[in-house]
């Protein structure tokens, strides 16, 4: 059997694969830098099934949570598929579904409130947590809100292969045609840069971890994808639709939606104080 040997050239390939793919920018990067961490791993020595294993092992013994040695096998079966060595793909861990979500990590709604006031005085900052948090919206997909779509009352999202329309709340296409108006922004996204370029992940999570002080949240707790997890719960807590939900979220699969409307210890044990069975 001809020995496998992984090269830098083969990651090369397996990200312009992922690009012809059409894979999101975020993914294509995340697997991108998986495929290379195992690259480092396996050096000069054959690709083997039992390779892939030690590696899985390695990840274990490194502390990091289930869920990243999950996403990083993920990244790396993806990559033995694309090079045709899929006999040496290995199982993700087992996961016990989580009943509730710690504290320290969800943003709650009063949390969320702090954090619009304390940007009270950043129009930009301020208008953009609060299309996150009012529509459900990936960071990603900020680029739709375009002064076309808003003067609409909805925005046409096209991620990972999927198109989905978002309707806005009345009182944000308000805000947000007002602001373009102030800013000169006659057509086109309303969300960028100095420079005309879309506002990325990275710039918002810095301005959002400047808020932390000012608005007596946990920095652990601000960031931009909490606030997409947030509107999932508020959303569920009224509706109670699940399947409703992963459609405006955009997720494939309900799991996915599980995850975000899992409620904090605090709610759960108030709803197990509440069967009354403790006397």
């Amino acid at each position: 059997m001809e020995l496998r040997i992984l090269t830098q050239t083969d990651i090369g390939k397996f990200r312009n694969y992922l690009l012809e793919d059409e894979k999101s920018k975020a993914t294509v990067e995340k697997y991108f830098r998986d495929a290379r961490a195992f690259l480092a791993y396996a050096g000069e020595n054959p690709v083997t099934k039992a390779l892939v294993i030690q590696y899985k092992e390695h990840l274990i013994e490194k502390s990091y949570a289930v869920r990243s040695v999950n996403s990083m096998l993920a990244s790396i079966n993806s990559l033995l598929g694309f090079l045709g060595w899929e006999d040496c793909r290995v199982k993700a861990l087992k996961m016990q579904r989580e009943i509730y979500c710690a504290e320290e990590k969800e943003l709650t709604r009063e949390e969320y409130m702090r954090l619009l006031e304390a940007a009270a005085g950043r129009p930009r900052l301020h208008l953009i947590l609060q299309a996150i948090c009012g529509t459900g919206i990936r960071v990603s997909e900020l680029k739709y809100f375009t002064v076309e779509a808003v003067r609409k009352g909805e925005i046409m999202v096209s991620c990972k292969g999927k198109n989905r329309t978002i309707l806005l709340p009345g009182l944000l296409c308000r805000r947000l045609l007002a602001y373009a108006e102030k800013e000169g922004i006659a057509s086109g996204m309303i969300f960028v840069t100095r420079r005309g370029n879309p506002v990325n992940r990275s710039n918002i999570w810095a301005q959002m971890k400047g808020l932390c002080r000012e608005a007596g949240v946990k920095e652990s707790k601000i960031f931009p994808h909490n606030l997409r997890k947030l509107f999932a719960r508020t959303f569920y807590g009224i509706e109670k639709d699940i399947a409703r939900l992963a459609d405006i979220l955009g997720h494939s699969s309900i799991n996915t939606t599980r995850i975000y409307i899992v409620s904090t210890g605090t709610e759960h044990r108030k709803k197990i104080e509440c069967l009354g069975l403790v006397v």
